[in-house]
Protein backbone atom coordinates (compact mmCIF):
# COMPACT_ATOMS: atom_id res chain seq x y z
CA UNK A 1 0.00 0.00 0.00
CA UNK A 2 2.72 2.59 0.90
CA UNK A 3 4.49 1.72 -2.62
CA UNK A 4 1.34 2.40 -4.44
CA UNK A 5 0.72 5.64 -2.29
CA UNK A 6 4.36 6.34 -3.27
CA UNK A 7 3.94 5.94 -6.96
CA UNK A 8 1.03 7.98 -7.04
CA UNK A 9 2.47 11.13 -5.62
CA UNK A 10 5.42 10.38 -8.17
CA UNK A 11 2.77 10.48 -10.06
CA UNK A 12 1.68 13.76 -9.33
CA UNK A 13 4.80 15.78 -9.60
CA UNK A 14 5.98 15.25 -5.49
CA UNK A 15 9.38 14.12 -5.64
CA UNK A 16 12.71 14.18 -3.37
CA UNK A 17 12.60 17.55 -1.14
CA UNK A 18 8.90 18.14 -1.56
CA UNK A 19 6.81 18.78 1.83
CA UNK A 20 3.77 16.37 2.35
CA UNK A 21 1.19 16.91 4.88
CA UNK A 22 -0.10 14.32 7.03
CA UNK A 23 -3.44 15.66 8.67
CA UNK A 24 -4.66 12.39 10.16
CA UNK A 25 -5.34 10.56 13.58
CA UNK A 26 -4.17 7.38 14.38
CA UNK A 27 -3.97 4.24 11.57
CA UNK A 28 -2.81 3.05 9.21
CA UNK A 29 -2.71 5.64 6.36
CA UNK A 30 -0.07 7.64 8.60
CA UNK A 31 2.33 5.20 8.68
CA UNK A 32 1.74 4.61 4.40
CA UNK A 33 1.86 8.06 4.03
CA UNK A 34 5.33 8.48 5.75
CA UNK A 35 6.93 5.54 4.56
CA UNK A 36 5.57 6.34 0.80
CA UNK A 37 7.24 9.64 1.16
CA UNK A 38 10.53 7.97 1.94
CA UNK A 39 9.96 6.02 -0.38
CA UNK A 40 10.50 8.67 -3.20
CA UNK A 41 12.52 11.15 -0.74
CA UNK A 42 10.16 13.77 0.21
CA UNK A 43 9.21 15.14 3.12
CA UNK A 44 6.29 14.03 5.45
CA UNK A 45 5.07 16.49 7.67
CA UNK A 46 3.26 16.16 10.56
CA UNK A 47 0.00 18.39 10.87
CA UNK A 48 -1.95 19.20 14.06
CA UNK A 49 -5.35 18.03 13.66
CA UNK A 50 -6.48 19.76 16.91
CA UNK A 51 -5.41 23.17 14.72
CA UNK A 52 -7.87 25.80 13.58
CA UNK A 53 -7.83 27.57 10.05
CA UNK A 54 -5.28 30.74 11.26
CA UNK A 55 -2.85 28.03 12.85
CA UNK A 56 -3.29 25.44 9.68
CA UNK A 57 -2.51 27.99 7.36
CA UNK A 58 0.93 28.97 8.91
CA UNK A 59 1.81 25.56 8.87
CA UNK A 60 0.97 25.09 5.60
CA UNK A 61 2.94 28.39 4.33
CA UNK A 62 5.52 27.56 6.35
CA UNK A 63 6.36 24.18 5.39
CA UNK A 64 5.20 25.11 1.67
CA UNK A 65 3.17 21.59 1.66
CA UNK A 66 2.73 20.49 -1.86
CA UNK A 67 0.44 17.65 -1.27
CA UNK A 68 -1.84 16.82 1.74
CA UNK A 69 -3.51 13.50 3.14
CA UNK A 70 -6.53 14.38 5.62
CA UNK A 71 -9.22 12.82 7.23
CA UNK A 72 -12.59 13.47 5.82
CA UNK A 73 -14.13 14.94 9.46
CA UNK A 74 -11.11 17.58 8.91
CA UNK A 75 -12.48 18.66 5.77
CA UNK A 76 -13.59 22.44 7.25
CA UNK A 77 -10.42 23.62 8.31
CA UNK A 78 -8.67 21.99 5.55
CA UNK A 79 -10.73 23.79 2.94
CA UNK A 80 -9.83 27.02 4.56
CA UNK A 81 -6.27 26.46 4.70
CA UNK A 82 -5.08 24.44 1.34
CA UNK A 83 -4.89 27.94 -0.15
CA UNK A 84 -1.75 28.48 1.52
CA UNK A 85 -0.13 25.94 0.21
CA UNK A 86 3.04 26.14 -2.11
CA UNK A 87 1.24 24.13 -4.83
CA UNK A 88 -1.38 21.94 -4.67
CA UNK A 89 -0.14 18.75 -6.52
CA UNK A 90 -2.12 16.43 -5.05
CA UNK A 91 -5.06 16.33 -2.13
CA UNK A 92 -5.87 12.86 -0.79
CA UNK A 93 -9.01 12.43 0.99
CA UNK A 94 -9.13 9.61 3.78
CA UNK A 95 -13.13 8.61 4.35
CA UNK A 96 -12.95 8.05 8.40
CA UNK A 97 -17.18 7.67 8.02
CA UNK A 98 -17.28 11.14 8.53
CA UNK A 99 -20.94 12.43 5.80
CA UNK A 100 -18.94 15.41 5.29
CA UNK A 101 -18.12 16.04 1.42
CA UNK A 102 -14.06 16.09 0.52
CA UNK A 103 -12.44 19.28 0.39
CA UNK A 104 -12.56 21.03 -3.24
CA UNK A 105 -10.05 18.72 -5.25
CA UNK A 106 -9.22 16.24 -3.31
CA UNK A 107 -9.15 12.36 -4.32
CA UNK A 108 -10.64 9.90 -2.85
CA UNK A 109 -7.28 7.89 -0.87
CA UNK A 110 -8.75 4.37 -1.83
CA UNK A 111 -9.11 4.95 -5.30
CA UNK A 112 -5.91 6.68 -5.48
CA UNK A 113 -4.46 3.44 -4.62
CA UNK A 114 -6.38 1.31 -6.32
CA UNK A 115 -5.19 2.83 -9.31
CA UNK A 116 -1.98 3.25 -9.14
CA UNK A 117 0.82 0.45 -9.90
CA UNK A 118 2.87 -1.27 -6.58
CA UNK A 119 6.28 -2.15 -6.95
CA UNK A 120 9.50 -0.11 -5.23
CA UNK A 121 9.71 2.81 -6.77
CA UNK A 122 12.60 3.37 -8.60
CA UNK A 123 14.11 6.23 -6.79
CA UNK A 124 17.66 6.30 -5.22
CA UNK A 125 17.45 7.10 -1.72
CA UNK A 126 20.28 8.69 1.00
CA UNK A 127 21.02 9.18 4.29
CA UNK A 128 21.05 12.87 3.77
CA UNK A 129 17.24 12.68 3.46
CA UNK A 130 15.36 15.00 5.71
CA UNK A 131 12.64 14.32 8.08
CA UNK A 132 11.22 16.80 9.70
CA UNK A 133 8.71 16.96 12.51
CA UNK A 134 6.69 19.81 13.46
CA UNK A 135 7.53 21.00 16.96
CA UNK A 136 5.01 23.98 19.59
CA UNK A 137 2.21 25.78 19.05
CA UNK A 138 1.80 26.22 22.81
CA UNK A 139 4.18 28.32 23.55
CA UNK A 140 4.62 30.03 19.90
CA UNK A 141 3.85 28.62 16.31
CA UNK A 142 5.11 25.97 14.79
CA UNK A 143 8.58 25.47 13.80
CA UNK A 144 9.62 22.33 11.99
CA UNK A 145 12.66 20.39 12.88
CA UNK A 146 15.08 19.18 10.10
CA UNK A 147 17.03 15.68 10.16
CA UNK A 148 19.39 13.84 7.93
CA UNK A 149 17.54 10.31 8.05
CA UNK A 150 20.55 8.51 9.23
CA UNK A 151 21.26 10.95 12.08
CA UNK A 152 17.27 10.47 13.29
CA UNK A 153 17.50 6.92 12.85
CA UNK A 154 20.69 6.87 15.57
CA UNK A 155 19.23 9.71 17.61
CA UNK A 156 15.55 8.39 18.12
CA UNK A 157 14.89 5.21 16.46
CA UNK A 158 17.19 2.69 18.00
CA UNK A 159 19.51 2.30 15.16
CA UNK A 160 18.38 -1.18 14.47
CA UNK A 161 18.65 -2.08 18.46
CA UNK A 162 14.84 -3.08 19.38
CA UNK A 163 16.27 -3.64 22.86
CA UNK A 164 17.69 -0.15 23.16
CA UNK A 165 20.64 -1.40 24.49
CA UNK A 166 23.20 0.73 22.78
CA UNK A 167 24.21 -2.15 20.44
CA UNK A 168 23.48 0.00 17.45
CA UNK A 169 24.11 -1.43 13.84
CA UNK A 170 27.12 -0.09 12.09
CA UNK A 171 25.69 -1.11 8.42
CA UNK A 172 22.36 -1.60 6.78
CA UNK A 173 22.99 -5.03 6.57
CA UNK A 174 23.10 -5.77 9.59
CA UNK A 175 19.57 -4.80 10.31
CA UNK A 176 17.83 -8.39 9.28
CA UNK A 177 20.53 -9.95 12.08
CA UNK A 178 18.76 -7.93 14.58
CA UNK A 179 15.31 -8.64 14.37
CA UNK A 180 13.84 -9.99 17.55
CA UNK A 181 11.91 -13.62 17.24
CA UNK A 182 9.10 -13.58 18.07
CA UNK A 183 9.18 -9.53 17.34
CA UNK A 184 8.10 -7.31 19.94
CA UNK A 185 5.00 -5.72 20.28
CA UNK A 186 4.47 -2.05 21.01
CA UNK A 187 1.18 0.28 21.65
CA UNK A 188 1.49 3.60 20.76
CA UNK A 189 -0.86 5.77 23.27
CA UNK A 190 -0.03 9.41 21.47
CA UNK A 191 -1.18 10.29 18.79
CA UNK A 192 1.31 10.07 15.23
CA UNK A 193 1.32 13.17 14.78
CA UNK A 194 3.69 13.35 17.99
CA UNK A 195 7.44 12.29 17.80
CA UNK A 196 7.22 9.58 20.18
CA UNK A 197 5.23 8.00 18.34
CA UNK A 198 7.24 8.18 15.26
CA UNK A 199 10.24 6.87 16.94
CA UNK A 200 8.09 4.48 18.52
CA UNK A 201 6.71 3.00 15.06
CA UNK A 202 9.57 2.91 12.85
CA UNK A 203 11.72 1.45 16.19
CA UNK A 204 9.41 -1.73 15.87
CA UNK A 205 9.11 -1.49 12.21
CA UNK A 206 13.44 -1.27 12.15
CA UNK A 207 12.85 -4.43 14.75
CA UNK A 208 10.37 -7.04 12.91
CA UNK A 209 7.99 -5.78 15.67
CA UNK A 210 4.11 -5.59 15.75
CA UNK A 211 2.85 -1.79 15.69
CA UNK A 212 -0.87 -1.58 17.63
CA UNK A 213 -2.23 2.24 17.37
CA UNK A 214 -5.80 3.08 18.80
CA UNK A 215 -8.48 4.61 16.30
CA UNK A 216 -9.68 8.05 16.61
CA UNK A 217 -8.09 11.32 18.00
CA UNK A 218 -7.78 10.53 21.73
CA UNK A 219 -6.13 8.32 24.16
CA UNK A 220 -9.39 5.52 25.68
CA UNK A 221 -8.05 3.80 28.22
CA UNK A 222 -10.22 0.62 28.13
CA UNK A 223 -9.59 0.57 24.54
CA UNK A 224 -6.17 0.73 26.03
CA UNK A 225 -6.07 -2.30 28.24
CA UNK A 226 -8.05 -4.23 25.72
CA UNK A 227 -5.92 -4.00 22.96
CA UNK A 228 -3.07 -4.79 25.16
CA UNK A 229 -4.77 -7.98 26.18
CA UNK A 230 -6.16 -8.78 22.71
CA UNK A 231 -2.70 -7.92 20.97
CA UNK A 232 -0.36 -9.53 23.14
CA UNK A 233 1.70 -5.73 23.67
CA UNK A 234 5.13 -5.84 25.43
CA UNK A 235 5.91 -2.10 25.20
CA UNK A 236 3.06 0.68 25.90
CA UNK A 237 4.15 4.17 25.13
CA UNK A 238 2.01 6.92 26.60
CA UNK A 239 2.21 11.07 27.41
CA UNK A 240 3.02 11.66 31.17
CA UNK A 241 0.49 11.41 33.89
CA UNK A 242 -2.02 13.22 31.37
CA UNK A 243 -2.20 9.35 29.57
CA UNK A 244 -1.08 6.89 33.04
CA UNK A 245 -3.80 8.87 35.01
CA UNK A 246 -6.91 7.70 33.45
CA UNK A 247 -5.27 4.50 32.43
CA UNK A 248 -4.48 3.70 35.99
CA UNK A 249 -8.28 4.76 37.08
CA UNK A 250 -9.36 2.03 34.47
CA UNK A 251 -6.89 -0.55 35.96
CA UNK A 252 -8.06 -0.02 39.15
CA UNK A 253 -11.92 0.19 38.64
CA UNK A 254 -11.94 -3.30 37.50
CA UNK A 255 -9.79 -4.42 40.33
CA UNK A 256 -12.88 -2.81 42.67
CA UNK A 257 -15.15 -4.69 40.08
CA UNK A 258 -13.72 -7.87 40.42
CA UNK A 259 -12.99 -7.44 36.67
CA UNK A 260 -9.73 -9.39 35.60
CA UNK A 261 -7.25 -6.58 33.50
CA UNK A 262 -5.48 -9.43 31.29
CA UNK A 263 -1.48 -7.33 31.03
CA UNK A 264 0.64 -10.01 31.86
CA UNK A 265 1.99 -9.50 28.23
CA UNK A 266 2.97 -5.86 29.40
CA UNK A 267 6.70 -5.83 30.03
CA UNK A 268 7.54 -2.05 30.44
CA UNK A 269 5.35 1.00 30.18
CA UNK A 270 7.73 4.33 28.72
CA UNK A 271 6.58 7.77 28.68
CA UNK A 272 7.90 10.01 26.46
CA UNK A 273 7.19 14.40 26.03
CA UNK A 274 6.33 14.14 29.29
CA UNK A 275 7.55 12.67 32.65
CA UNK A 276 5.48 10.83 35.42
CA UNK A 277 4.88 12.20 39.01
CA UNK A 278 6.13 9.84 41.99
CA UNK A 279 2.82 9.65 42.67
CA UNK A 280 1.80 7.88 39.42
CA UNK A 281 4.79 5.69 39.74
CA UNK A 282 4.03 4.34 42.97
CA UNK A 283 0.85 3.33 41.55
CA UNK A 284 2.12 1.93 38.40
CA UNK A 285 3.70 -0.08 41.21
CA UNK A 286 0.77 -0.88 42.46
CA UNK A 287 -1.20 -1.92 39.30
CA UNK A 288 0.89 -2.70 37.31
CA UNK A 289 3.19 -4.83 39.25
CA UNK A 290 6.56 -6.36 37.50
CA UNK A 291 6.21 -4.31 34.50
CA UNK A 292 9.36 -1.86 34.45
CA UNK A 293 8.38 1.69 33.84
CA UNK A 294 10.28 4.03 32.65
CA UNK A 295 10.71 7.90 31.35
CA UNK A 296 12.14 8.62 28.27
CA UNK A 297 13.84 12.06 28.19
CA UNK A 298 14.38 13.68 24.77
CA UNK A 299 12.44 16.27 22.51
CA UNK A 300 11.98 16.86 18.82
CA UNK A 301 15.71 19.00 18.58
CA UNK A 302 17.30 15.93 20.60
CA UNK A 303 16.43 12.85 19.80
CA UNK A 304 16.14 10.31 23.00
CA UNK A 305 18.59 11.83 25.29
CA UNK A 306 18.32 9.51 28.31
CA UNK A 307 15.76 7.89 30.55
CA UNK A 308 14.96 7.09 34.35
CA UNK A 309 13.50 4.31 35.49
CA UNK A 310 10.78 4.89 38.30
CA UNK A 311 13.75 3.57 41.55
CA UNK A 312 15.88 6.54 39.58
CA UNK A 313 13.60 10.01 40.91
CA UNK A 314 11.89 9.40 43.88
CA UNK A 315 11.83 12.89 45.07
CA UNK A 316 10.19 13.88 41.81
CA UNK A 317 13.03 15.54 39.32
CA UNK A 318 14.08 13.13 36.58
CA UNK A 319 17.67 11.76 37.35
CA UNK A 320 18.69 10.17 33.34
CA UNK A 321 20.91 7.94 32.51
CA UNK A 322 22.72 9.73 29.47
CA UNK A 323 25.72 8.86 27.18
CA UNK A 324 28.94 10.59 26.88
CA UNK A 325 27.07 12.61 24.11
CA UNK A 326 25.22 14.58 26.64
CA UNK A 327 26.05 17.22 28.65
CA UNK A 328 25.03 20.17 30.92
CA UNK A 329 26.50 23.44 30.01
CA UNK A 330 27.61 26.62 32.09
CA UNK A 331 26.32 30.15 31.21
CA UNK A 332 29.94 30.31 29.16
CA UNK A 333 29.72 26.85 27.11
CA UNK A 334 31.51 25.03 29.26
CA UNK A 335 30.12 21.44 31.38
CA UNK A 336 28.98 22.22 34.41
CA UNK A 337 31.36 20.14 37.84
CA UNK A 338 29.54 16.91 38.68
CA UNK A 339 28.30 17.52 42.36
CA UNK A 340 28.77 21.03 42.41
CA UNK A 341 25.23 21.84 42.45
CA UNK A 342 25.36 24.51 39.37
CA UNK A 343 22.50 24.41 37.16
CA UNK A 344 23.18 24.84 33.36
CA UNK A 345 21.33 24.09 29.84
CA UNK A 346 21.12 20.34 29.14
CA UNK A 347 23.11 19.75 25.76
CA UNK A 348 23.05 16.99 23.21
CA UNK A 349 26.09 17.00 20.72
CA UNK A 350 26.71 14.22 17.93
CA UNK A 351 23.53 13.52 16.09
CA UNK A 352 21.63 16.16 15.88
CA UNK A 353 19.30 17.96 13.88
CA UNK A 354 20.23 20.46 10.78
CA UNK A 355 17.78 23.21 12.17
CA UNK A 356 14.49 24.38 12.08
CA UNK A 357 13.46 24.66 8.87
CA UNK A 358 12.97 28.50 6.78
CA UNK A 359 14.28 30.14 10.60
CA UNK A 360 18.18 31.07 10.40
CA UNK A 361 17.31 32.92 13.72
CA UNK A 362 15.93 30.21 15.83
CA UNK A 363 18.33 28.12 14.58
CA UNK A 364 21.17 29.80 15.31
CA UNK A 365 19.85 30.41 18.79
CA UNK A 366 18.93 26.58 19.40
CA UNK A 367 22.31 24.43 17.84
CA UNK A 368 25.36 26.57 18.27
CA UNK A 369 28.75 25.46 18.62
CA UNK A 370 30.94 25.64 21.51
CA UNK A 371 34.75 24.39 21.73
CA UNK A 372 34.56 22.50 18.54
CA UNK A 373 31.54 20.52 19.26
CA UNK A 374 27.86 21.69 17.84
CA UNK A 375 25.43 21.26 20.63
CA UNK A 376 21.30 20.98 20.80
CA UNK A 377 20.01 23.25 23.32
CA UNK A 378 16.28 22.61 23.70
CA UNK A 379 15.90 24.90 26.94
CA UNK A 380 16.08 22.81 29.71
CA UNK A 381 18.04 23.41 32.96
CA UNK A 382 19.62 20.85 34.88
CA UNK A 383 22.39 19.69 37.20
CA UNK A 384 24.87 16.97 37.34
CA UNK A 385 25.49 14.41 40.61
CA UNK A 386 28.55 13.60 41.49
CA UNK A 387 28.13 9.82 39.72
CA UNK A 388 27.29 11.98 36.66
CA UNK A 389 23.73 11.07 36.74
CA UNK A 390 21.79 14.53 35.29
CA UNK A 391 18.78 15.96 36.97
CA UNK A 392 16.73 17.64 35.09
CA UNK A 393 15.10 20.88 36.78
CA UNK A 394 12.51 21.75 33.70
CA UNK A 395 12.24 24.12 31.09
CA UNK A 396 14.22 27.60 31.40
CA UNK A 397 11.11 29.69 29.88
CA UNK A 398 8.38 27.86 32.45
CA UNK A 399 11.28 29.14 35.42
CA UNK A 400 9.11 31.15 37.63
CA UNK A 401 11.41 33.85 39.47
CA UNK A 402 9.55 34.59 43.02
CA UNK A 403 11.23 36.75 45.91
CA UNK A 404 14.40 36.17 44.27
CA UNK A 405 13.91 32.35 44.17
CA UNK A 406 13.89 29.97 41.31
CA UNK A 407 10.94 27.44 41.24
CA UNK A 408 10.58 25.02 38.65
CA UNK A 409 7.03 24.34 37.84
CA UNK A 410 7.35 20.36 37.42
CA UNK A 411 9.08 20.14 40.81
CA UNK A 412 5.90 21.60 42.79
CA UNK A 413 3.45 19.75 40.18
CA UNK A 414 5.06 16.74 40.92
CA UNK A 415 4.39 16.78 44.71
CA UNK A 416 0.93 18.55 44.18
CA UNK A 417 -0.48 15.42 41.94
CA UNK A 418 0.42 13.20 45.47
CA UNK A 419 -2.28 15.16 46.92
CA UNK A 420 -5.96 12.68 46.74
CA UNK A 421 -8.36 15.48 45.85
CA UNK A 422 -5.48 16.38 42.52
CA UNK A 423 -6.42 14.73 39.41
CA UNK A 424 -3.73 16.98 37.59
CA UNK A 425 -2.10 20.30 37.52
CA UNK A 426 0.32 22.75 36.32
CA UNK A 427 1.79 25.70 38.18
CA UNK A 428 2.97 29.04 36.28
CA UNK A 429 4.16 32.30 37.55
CA UNK A 430 1.39 35.31 37.29
CA UNK A 431 2.66 38.91 38.23
CA UNK A 432 3.20 40.25 41.40
CA UNK A 433 3.54 43.15 43.41
CA UNK A 434 5.34 42.10 45.94
CA UNK A 435 7.49 38.84 44.78
CA UNK A 436 7.98 39.63 41.42
CA UNK A 437 5.62 35.83 40.07
CA UNK A 438 3.69 34.74 42.52
CA UNK A 439 3.46 30.50 42.02
CA UNK A 440 0.04 29.36 40.97
CA UNK A 441 -1.61 26.14 40.82
CA UNK A 442 -4.09 25.94 37.64
CA UNK A 443 -5.32 22.59 39.39
CA UNK A 444 -8.23 19.65 37.86
CA UNK A 445 -10.06 18.45 40.93
CA UNK A 446 -11.11 14.49 41.22
CA UNK A 447 -14.54 14.07 40.81
CA UNK A 448 -16.61 15.27 43.87
CA UNK A 449 -14.08 17.00 45.81
CA UNK A 450 -12.84 20.84 46.02
CA UNK A 451 -9.23 21.06 47.19
CA UNK A 452 -8.55 24.48 48.95
CA UNK A 453 -5.16 26.45 49.07
CA UNK A 454 -4.53 25.99 52.63
CA UNK A 455 -5.02 22.17 51.54
CA UNK A 456 -2.47 22.17 48.86
CA UNK A 457 0.25 23.65 50.47
CA UNK A 458 -0.24 22.25 54.13
CA UNK A 459 0.19 18.63 51.58
CA UNK A 460 3.31 19.89 49.88
CA UNK A 461 5.11 22.13 52.57
CA UNK A 462 7.00 18.98 53.93
CA UNK A 463 8.49 18.17 50.72
CA UNK A 464 9.32 21.78 49.81
CA UNK A 465 10.47 24.53 50.91
CA UNK A 466 8.58 27.32 51.43
CA UNK A 467 9.27 29.76 48.56
CA UNK A 468 7.81 27.50 46.13
CA UNK A 469 4.16 27.16 47.63
CA UNK A 470 2.25 27.93 45.98
CA UNK A 471 0.43 31.46 46.75
CA UNK A 472 -2.95 31.07 44.48
CA UNK A 473 -5.00 28.63 43.38
CA UNK A 474 -7.61 27.85 39.89
CA UNK A 475 -9.92 25.40 40.11
CA UNK A 476 -10.51 24.46 36.31
CA UNK A 477 -13.15 21.60 34.90
CA UNK A 478 -10.14 20.23 33.13
CA UNK A 479 -6.11 21.02 32.78
CA UNK A 480 -5.75 22.41 28.99
CA UNK A 481 -3.33 19.56 26.84
CA UNK A 482 -2.13 18.86 23.32
CA UNK A 483 -3.49 15.57 22.19
CA UNK A 484 0.28 14.00 22.50
CA UNK A 485 -0.34 14.84 26.43
CA UNK A 486 2.04 18.06 26.51
CA UNK A 487 1.45 20.71 28.93
CA UNK A 488 -0.01 24.10 27.50
CA UNK A 489 1.56 26.55 29.79
CA UNK A 490 0.41 29.26 27.69
CA UNK A 491 -3.37 28.60 28.87
CA UNK A 492 -2.76 28.10 32.22
CA UNK A 493 -0.66 31.31 32.42
CA UNK A 494 -3.14 33.60 30.81
CA UNK A 495 -5.79 32.09 33.14
CA UNK A 496 -3.47 32.61 36.06
CA UNK A 497 -3.07 36.16 35.37
CA UNK A 498 -6.98 36.96 34.66
CA UNK A 499 -8.04 35.32 37.96
CA UNK A 500 -7.35 37.99 40.95
CA UNK A 501 -6.00 35.69 43.86
CA UNK A 502 -8.22 35.00 46.84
Amino acid sequence: RADRLAHHLLSRGVGPGDFVGLDLTNGNEYLEGMLACCKIRAVPVNVNYRYVDAELRHLFADAGLVGLISHRSFTGPVTAAVAAMADQRVLLDVDDGNPTSRAPGAEDYESALAASRGGRPDVPRSGDDIYCVYTGGTTGLPKGVLWRHEDIFFAAMGGGDPTHLGQVIETPSELAQRVVRPGLVALAGPPLMHASAHWLAFSTLFGGGKLVLLPGGHFDPADAVRAVAEEGVNILVIVGDAMASPLLDELEARRDRGEAAEMSSLMALGSGGALLSPATKRRCADLLPGVMVVDAFGSSETGQLGGSQAEDDPFGSPRLRVDERTAVLDPDGHPVEPGSGAVGLLARGGRIPLGYHGDPVKTAATFVELGGTRWALPGDLATVEADGTIVVLGRESQCINTGGEKVYPEEVEAALKDHPDVADVLVVGAPDEQWGQRVTAVVAARPGRAPTLDDLRSHVRGSLAPYKLPKQLVLVERVERSPSGKADYRWARNLAVATPPA
